[in-house]
């Protein structure tokens, strides 16, 4: 599959908005009336405060995701010189064609880009075990000193790292 990366634009916010609220929740991670929901359906308020970058094939946007840096609205665990990016989702009619794979490795080549990004952070929650596979083949390794818990929830996030 033909994959063109581009920001995302107004037009396509309720795409995203579909594809990511449709991959979290067949996936199994939350339910609809989980409060994470509706951050990772706010693409409005994403774009205004970090940039969400669409992954189109043959016009149709099939994923999104959210590269940013330490110190920025929507950093979790992003240090100095680190890029992280955050709420890949792919499209469910799409995933198992590497779809994830490219997303990732465009990330990637972009962190290599940049002259003063040495490595990549992301958090995945302990039961995302898919997309820890992707991460793992890549190359990204688990970084537990640096895993947390989200704020008032009993929900471990795991850290992986890349060095670029």
């Amino acid at each position: 599959m033909n994959l063109d990366f581009r920001p995302a634009g107004p037009a396509d916010y309720p795409e995203v908005l579909r594809i990511t609220r449709d991959a979290y929740l067949r996936a199994g991670h939350f339910t609809a009336g989980h409060p994470y929901m509706s951050v990772l359906e706010n693409v409005e308020h994403r774009a205004e405060h970090a940039e969400v970058w669409v992954a189109d094939a043959a016009g149709a946007v099939v994923a999104a995701v959210t590269p940013t840096f330490a110190g920025q609205p929507y950093s979790e665990i992003a240090r100095e010189n680190e890029l992280e990016f955050r709420m890949l989702a792919v499209d469910p009619a799409v995933q198992g064609n590497g779809v994830g794979r490219a997303v990732v490795r465009r990330v990637i080549d972009h962190a290599r880009s940049l002259p003063d990004i040495t490595a990549i952070s992301i958090t995945s929650a302990t039961f995302m075990e898919r997309a820890h596979g992707l991460y793992e083949s890549l190359g990204f390794r688990r970084v537990p000193a640096r895993d947390w818990y989200v704020p008032g929830e009993d929900v471990l996030l795991w850290v992986f790292r890349l060095e670029v």
